[in-house]
């Protein structure tokens, strides 16, 4: 504990923003991990098909009993849609995708302004340090140096932590935005799928 105080007051006061920073980046980690953990722990892809094959001959209620109570996003846009079909299927499963889009991207606004704040932050670390070596030079003059060099070296830890922060955040933003991307793809495909069919169904009836 006593470590981590002196290198917390071996950068300055703006340090405690930086670690506030960098709690903020575990948290949201580990957050949308254990998410997507849960998301990809409810997903029935075999399900998913099935609903297809089930709306190409008009199986509606067959479709509502053996997707109730599911838990994978994408059939509970299709479940959305098929119980609104009679009004605006296409309307309905957009707003549901949109539902479930912004669950997906909860919090990542959080991992996008740490990656922008944290490098400034350490920035600001650095001119304050040095700005305060300076004044120690122009107290002491050159009679001792090392106070102006060792001043400047403490500076720079604040750019290096702010630095590793925004790097560290990047890693989990561009991986959960892989993710929202992908998840988000596969919901028009399917989407668009059901519209199809239920357009060719209803064509035949």
């Amino acid at each position: 504990m006593m470590q981590v105080y002196e290198i917390l007051g071996s950068g300055g006061p703006v340090m405690w923003p930086l670690l506030a920073c960098s709690l903020a980046v575990g948290t949201v980690a580990i957050e949308r991990a254990l998410f997507w953990i849960g998301l990809e722990k409810h997903r029935n892809r075999k399900l998913m098909d099935e609903v297809l094959s089930l709306a190409e001959t008009g199986q509606w209620e067959e479709i509502k009993e053996k997707t109730a109570g599911c838990q994978d996003h994408v059939i509970r846009v299709l479940a959305v849609g098929i119980m609104h079909r009679d009004y605006d299927m296409g309307k309905a499963m957009e707003a549901e995708a949109g539902r479930m889009y912004q669950q997906m991207s909860r919090f990542m606004p959080v991992l996008d302004t740490m990656i922008t704040l944290a490098p400034l932050l350490g920035i600001l670390g650095t001119v304050l340090g040095i700005i305060s070596s300076f004044n120690m030079l122009g107290e002491s003059g050159l009679a001792d140096p090392r106070l102006v060099t060792s001043g400047i070296a403490q500076a720079l830890i604040t750019t290096a932590t702010g630095l590793t922060i925004a790097i560290i955040a990047v890693v989990p933003y561009n991986f959960f935005n892989t993710r929202i991307n992908r998840a988000v793809h596969v919901m028009e495909k399917y989407a668009t799928s059901l519209e199809v069919v239920f357009e060719r169904t209803s064509g035949r009836g």
